[in-house]
């Protein structure tokens, strides 16, 4: 009986990141810079979070476009880097939206997308 309790209250809420982030990352040398353009997910603890990321998109996109323009090229193309970056990403957009609302409303950042070049 627990169990159905629980998960009759994750009401969790799916908000995208719109367009598409595209932003240079740290490549090799001074002189070469390589782009990411990854599609991102925001998973909301509550479907009314909604209305605040939505608010707050701005602010989240530019924090995601800063997050990925300080990576080293080796992060970007590895999954493990890659992985480390979302977890940043994840952590710093709570944070955020915690100053920001009172709340860190994010429960998870998912990227759906993730291309690279470089």
């Amino acid at each position: 009986m627990l169990l159905m309790s629980a998960s009759a209250k994750a009401d969790f809420a799916y908000f995208g990141l719109e367009p598409d982030i595209v932003t240079n990352y740290i490549g090799p040398s001074t002189q070469s810079l390589g782009y990411v353009r990854v599609t991102v997910e925001l998973m909301l603890e509550d479907s009314s979070f909604i209305e605040a990321a939505e608010h707050h998109s701005p602010y989240l996109r530019s924090k995601v476009i800063e997050l990925f323009g300080r990576q080293p090229e080796e992060k970007v193309k590895s999954l493990t880097g890659r992985e480390e970056i979302r977890r940043a990403i994840l952590k710093e957009l709570r944070k955020l939206m915690d100053r920001e609302t009172g709340a860190p409303m994010i429960k998870d950042v998912i990227f759906t997308k993730y291309l690279y070049q470089g």
